[in-house]
């Protein structure tokens, strides 16, 4: 699949809410507490998609976005690729590219944090060459405030060379 990666528009924020708020739901419906699916509502993803343009990569093909990272300072904020793009090397380019921006600004280390019991994102994570670091407690965003959960924490130790 040929794809590109780019800083997104604002035109484009409603593709990567969608996808955002599918892939949420599906990896992590069964598995958070039930405060926490209620917070994740479809204006949740359009708010937290809009606040966080400037962070953001998606991967395009054509008008269609396929996924997308979002990085802040040394972490790996979030990233998705709708269901139709897996398997396709989007989820491997985007890492990639977050990690090379995490690098280029001068950090040593990338963390991430992943939903204990989301196995399907922690087995690409660690074939991506990430560690699990343990359990930590990290506080959500929600419109309630912040959401304390507990997490695994992922890190890459990256290169000096910005390759990861």
């Amino acid at each position: 699949m040929d794809f590109i990666l780019e800083f997104p528009t604002k035109e484009q924020a409603r593709q990567i809410c969608t996808i955002w708020e599918a892939g949420w739901h599906e990896a992590h419906a069964d598995i958070v507490p039930p405060e926490l699916r209620g917070l994740r509502t479809a204006k949740s993803f359009s708010e937290r998609t809009l606040r966080n343009l400037a962070c953001t990569r998606v991967a395009r093909a054509g008008a269609n976005v396929l996924g997308f990272c979002m990085i802040k300072e040394n972490e790996l904020f979030q990233m998705y690729v709708s269901r139709q793009a897996r398997g396709s090397g989007v989820a491997q380019a985007l890492i990639q590219d977050a990690v090379s921006r995490i690098s280029a600004a001068g950090h040593k280390t990338a963390w991430l944090a992943c939903a204990i019991g989301n196995e399907r994102a922690a087995r690409f994570y660690e074939r991506s060459g990430w560690t699990n670091a343990g359990q930590q407690v990290v506080d959500l965003d929600t419109s309630k405030g912040a959401f304390a959960l507990e997490v695994w924490r992922f890190e890459k130790h990256l290169s000096t060379s910005g390759a990861g």
